[in-house]
Parts: C-alpha cells; structure tokens; sequence
C-alpha cells in the first residue's frame, strides 16, 4: 500500500544545494526587480494633485470585485475577446494561486512549524484543478493570438489618426511587439509547464506514487504517454526535465520581474482604475479648486493621481476607439490614443526621482506624447469612449480639463469665440433679447403661467435652441399644448432663464458657465414649483447632476417621462393609433449620461409604432455631433459628419418611415443630414412630440414665430 505522503512532488528532486541557491538567487532577484519596477511607476503617481476620493473603499472595493470576477465589463460588445480574457484570469488566477500555496508550505510553514498538507488527496485534487487552469490559460492565449493574427479588427492596428506617417511617434510597432510577448510569454511558461510535468512523469514512471497517479495531471499524463511513444526513455526524460525546469523557471521570473514595466501591470492598475471610478465621470465636470493657478491642465502635473492611475490602466484594447463618432468620422482625434500620448508623456518626465524643467512638462502641441489642439476640439463629450471601457479610463473629464487650457488661452476656433461671448453677453447662444425668449408662446391659444410670480406643479426649463430655433419652437409650441391639453399646471421662467451652460462647461469655459449656472439657480430658487421638466436633454444633464455642486438641487424629469406618464394615466389619450415603422435615436445626455431609455420606446409603443432598432442604439447610441459645443463650430468641407454617418445607418432599415428623436439640437443635425445624405423622401426626421400630438388629436398646428424674434 502506498502511503500518502509519498503521493507528492518533492521540490528540487535530484538539484545539488547550489543549483537550488541559485536558483533562490534569481528568484529574489526577480522580485526585487519588482518592486523596483512598481516603485517607479507609483513614484510618477507623487506628482500628481491631489483627488478626494468619497472615502467608501470597502463598497468601492467589492464593485472592483465584482467587476473583475463577472468580467461584465470585458464581456460587452466583445464576447469572444471577454470570453477569451476569462480563460486567461481565472487560469492564470488559479495557477498563481497554485504556486502559491506550494511557496507557502515549503518556504514557510514546513520549515516554521513543521506543517505539511501538500500530499496526498490534497495533492491530488490539485494537481487536476491546476491541471485544467493550464488548459484554460492555454485556449484564453490561443483565441487571442487567433483574433490578432487573422481576425485582425481595426481597434487593433493601433493606427493614429492625429498623427501622419512622418512624426516621430505615430509608428506603434513597439506595442504590437509587446502585446505578441505577452501572449508568447504567457504560453510558453503555460506550454513548457505540461512539458515538463509530462517529462517527470516518464523520469519518474517506476515509481508508483508518481505513476500510478498520473492521470490526475491528465495532459501531463497525456504528454507522459506521447512521450513514451516517441521512445524517450526515463533517462532521457530527466535530461530533459532538468533543461527545460530551468528555461520554465527563468521564464516565469523574468515575466514577474517586468511585469510593473510592461502590459502585465494591467492587472494592477486597471483594478486600482476600477476601484476608483466616478459613476458620474463625465455627468459632472469637476470644478475649478480656488488655489488653482490655472483653469486647466496644461502640464501633465496638473493631472491629479487618480488620472495618471488612469493612464497606466489602459490595456489599449481599443473599444473607445471604435465607439468614438469624431474617430468613425475621420476626425484627427482616438481617445485610446490621446490615453497612451499621455501615458508616454507621464512616463518620459515623471518616472525621474525629480521633475525636469516646466517646459518639458507642457502636454499641449504635437511633439512626441503631446496632444494637439485639432484632437482636443475633435471631441463631441458623448461618453461613449468612458461609457464602454472595461477598466474604466475616464477620457472626456481629461480632454475638458486640457480644452479649458486652451479656452484660457485663447486657442480656439474663431466661431466658437464669438458663441461664447454672444452667451455672455445674452445668455442664449443665438444673440436674442432676454425677452425674446418666450416670444413662441405668443401664437398659443392659452397663457402660459409666469412661475416667477404664481406657484406651479410643473417649471417647463425650455433651452436655447427650442426657444429660438424656428423649426424647434413649432415642437415646443406642440408641447406646450399637450402638457395643457392634459391638464398640467406648468409655467415658464421667461425672460430670467438662460443657457443651462452644460455645453458651454464641455467647451471648456468653466468661468462662463459658473456665471450662466449661477444665474439659473437663483431664477429657479425665486419661483415656487414641485418639480422641473424640460425638453433639452442638455439642459437636463447638468441641471440634475452638476447644479447641485453649485447650491441647486431640484427635481428634474425628461419630458419623455412625464409623457409616459401622461398617457398611462389617460390624461392623454391616443386617439389615432400610428402604424409607422420607427427607429429611435437615443441622444447622449438622456441616453448614455442619464440612462433614459426606456421612456422614449414605451410612448413609441403607446401611440402604435413599430420601433425597429438601428444596431447602435441605448448605450452603443452614435452621438449626432452637436455635443461638446460642436454644433456652434463648423466641421471641415469635405469630411463626413456624425450625423450623416448615423442617417445613412438608419436608411439601411427597410420601410423605414420615420427617424424619431427627442433632442432639440437632434433634430437640427439629423434633419441637415437627411438632405446632405440624398435620404430625403425616403424617410422623415420627426420629434417625438409631434408624434404623440399627430396619436392623441387631429394635429394642431399653432403659427410658428416668424425668424427669431
């Protein structure tokens, strides 16, 4: 009978003490190398301001948890990639583990206390687990050399567009190189483990604790068995069993030494980058401290710790890339590669025990790990790039901080500078009287409430482009009859409401948007209502969730809820059932910023249309690119628009009849691109509110403002 302590790997079997001293040497060396290594990267960290966390970790620490166990995050619009990338993890988790339990009972409890357990039942059942691990990491690494070598999708050519061929860092060759080392490192340590388990085995095949419990190792014992066949004999097996436990070995401790200096550190920083995250990154711009020397970023000191963590998290897995519309467009602009410029920069000047001169910390221009202003003004603030990036790198907060440089500065297309002033001086982006504000109401039927002078249930927050815009006031006429058709005792600000600023903050002009929320807040704090609708998801956006950093917390809904509502409760009722085939356009700041999706299809729904979705839709919506004040700025003759490029997605649907959108500044851009698309004819470009005015009554048409009044 065998006893069960014999049923083991002994360590070092058959290695003289000073091939074992050696090889102790190296090991120690490896982690020193290390933590060498990890100092040096959290050393660039101690430059970066300051970043006050809410101080929850325990919570912050599950959801990182939670996160990286479930790869929920890995797994969204790239299955096979976030499949492949569980293998890897949980492989690579249990074998680590695996070694780890080895180290802890030969290098400390055995000798400590005399505590052994690696034997036996124990053995063996781990043996299997990690066994199947190696399996595991095996066909992870496998998929992933498939998908780069002959899938080969565009995310990942790593190609620059803000860069052409002749700068000096537009060639990103020395990351492909890292990325197939990573791949090739991983499996050969994995490959050359059964190798070298298998060659044990024939090494050792007399013995019957090793032997006859092979098939617990079953691909080890399969390679055993290959092994065999080939005709190696025990003696040739131990030959090859002390070579390649060497070339294992040094392998293993070489990928632990560079792991802080290489794509392998990502397992650190992009679960540091998790456990950080702001669920409201870029929702709510961070203000302006008042120590503050300057508005923006404009040396990459400027970046508090937490965004240089940001940067080093990145795995340059490209998913922001391929969602960015001004990327899709031909925009000089990647957000994964304004990420790693910066990344390179931080690293260039900050990884020194001391900081160079000021000016080689300047992150703007287009030298090497610079970032040119063409890219910063490139950026639509969407979300969809810190929308959809599995370790949670938050691009647009970065981008406005270095855009209020530039605004500062001056640097600016010429269009946007006379938009900004016109804003300061009226505060409405069109350059219309104050008191022209509320001139559609005039071809109304009804009054509408003053909710400055008389108390209201609802404060209707209008916006600039559907109090001005001609084809946007006939919708807010529209609105304002259904909301009084219902029932709803609404009223308006007038005069005293301004642009919400939530563009004007996105531009980058934090001043004149503290000054436009400053003087909201104090209009509505003067009237007396419950709650506040509006129909700009603009305005919606930062009304909700930045005002109250500046005093003003008040209850906001879209109007596509309060619709809902209104026709679930039969204050509105549909009278004429539409049967047009739809699809929907989930505009930015109710969709990704806010997560109103499911208002806009249950009306939809309500009034009888038949929703056909567009394949980027709900969080995967293709921005309209008028966000980040790019409607007030031209872009270049010639390029495509975001628009047209999400028109001609729509014109794919067959029977398509009407492209349904519930933005003011939605309506201007896709109704634009229908024409310049030749799509005109084949389908309409409608607000929803129309829609429901055309389901709930014979269309009233009240006299649209003439111009801008």
């Amino acid at each position: 009978m065998i006893d069960s302590q014999s049923i083991t790997r002994t360590l070092f079997e058959g290695f003289r003490p000073l091939a074992v001293a050696v090889f102790y040497g190296v090991g120690f060396g490896a982690c020193g190398l290390f933590f060498w290594g990890a100092w040096t990267q959290l050393r660039k960290y101690r430059y970066g301001t300051r970043y006050a966390s809410d101080g929850a970790l325990v919570g912050r620490f599950a959801g990182m948890m939670a996160a990286i166990l479930s790869h929920r995050t890995l797994d969204r619009r790239d299955r096979g990639a976030g499949a492949a990338h569980r293998l890897i993890f949980y492989g690579f988790a249990l074998l680590f583990l695996g070694t780890s339990t080895i180290t802890l009972e030969y290098d400390v409890l055995k000798p400590l206390a005399g505590i052994r357990f690696w034997y036996g039942d124990f053995y063996l059942w781990f043996s299997l687990v990690l066994d199947a691990a190696g399996v595991m990491l095996i066909g992870g690494l496998a998929y992933m050399m498939y998908r780069r070598g002959w899938l080969k999708p565009p995310k990942l050519d790593y190609a620059r567009p803000d860069r052409g061929p002749d700068d000096p860092d537009s060639d990103r060759t020395g990351y492909r190189i890292e990325d197939w080392a990573f791949l090739w490192a991983l499996l050969l340590i994995a490959v050359t483990g059964f190798v070298l388990e298998g060659a044990r085995l024939v090494w050792l095949e007399a013995r019957p604790a090793v032997w006859d419990y092979r098939w617990w190792s079953p691909l080890g014992a399969a390679t055993a068995v290959a092994m065999n066949a080939a005709g190696l004999s025990p003696a040739g097996a131990g030959s090859l069993r002390d070579a390649l436990w060497w070339f294992h070995g040094l392998l293993a401790l070489g990928f632990i030494a560079l792991i802080p200096t290489s794509k392998v550190k990502h397992i650190f920083t992009a679960s540091a980058s998790l456990m950080f995250r702001d669920p409201l990154a870029a929702q709510r711009l961070p203000r302006v401290p008042e120590d503050q020397k300057r508005a923006g970023y404009q040396y990459i000191t400027d970046f508090n710790w937490k965004q240089l963590l940001n940067l080093d998290a990145c795995t340059k897995c490209g998913r922001c890339h391929e969602a960015c519309p001004a990327q899709a467009t031909g925009a000089p602009l990647s957000p994964r590669d304004v990420i790693l410029s910066l990344r390179e920069f931080a690293n260039h000047a900050l990884s020194a025990g001391s900081l160079p001169e000021q000016v080689e910390l300047d992150i703007h221009g287009k030298n090497p790990g610079q970032v040119a202003m063409e890219t910063l003004w490139s950026c639509r603030t969407c979300m969809a790039c810190v929308e959809i990036c599995p370790v949670a790198v938050e691009h647009v907060p970065i981008i406005v901080q270095m855009r209020r440089k530039l605004v500062e500065a001056g640097e600016m297309d010429p269009l946007l500078t006379k938009t900004l002033q016109t804003i300061h001086k009226t505060g409405n982006s069109f350059g219309e009287s104050k008191r022209k504000r509320a001139a559609w109401t005039k071809a109304l039927p009804f009054p509408i409430k003053d909710a400055r002078k008389e108390p209201v249930d609802v404060l209707w927050f209008v916006g600039d482009y559907a109090s001005f815009d001609p084809r946007n006031q006939r919708v807010t006429q529209t609105f304002a009859t259904l909301l009084h058709e219902a029932g709803v005792d609404f009223g308006l600000l007038y005069e005293a409401e301004s642009n919400a600023g939530n563009d004007v903050r996105r531009v980058g002009e934090e001043g004149l948007y503290e000054v436009l929320a400053g003087a909201n807040i104090e209009a509505l704090g003067g009237a007396t209502f419950k709650s506040i609708v509006t129909t700009d998801p603009h305005s919606y956006n930062t009304i909700r969730n930045e005002y109250p950093d500046f005093g003003g917390r008040f209850e906001i809904q879209h109007y596509t809820t309060l619709l809902r509502e209104l026709l679930s409760s039969g204050r509105l009722q549909v009278t004429k059932p539409l049967s047009y085939r739809t699809t929907f356009h989930d505009p930015c700041h109710l969709g990704r910023f806010n997560k109103g999706y499911e208002a806009p299809r249950q009306i939809l729904r309500q009034i009888g249309c038949e929703l056909v979705e567009m394949g980027r839709c709900r969080d995967n919506s293709f921005c309209c690119g008028a966000g980040g004040g790019r409607i007030w700025v031209p872009d270049p003759v010639g390029s495509e628009k975001p628009a047209q490029n999400r028109i001609r997605e729509a014109a794919a649907i067959d029977g398509l009849e009407v492209y349904v959108v519930s933005c003011p500044k939605d309506l201007t851009m896709f109704e634009d691109a229908l024409k310049t698309t030749d799509n005109e004819g084949r389908f309409v470009v409608r607000e929803l509110i129309e829609l429901v005015r055309e389901a709930v009554a014979a269309p009233v048409e009240p006299a649209a403002v003439a111009g801008r009044e």
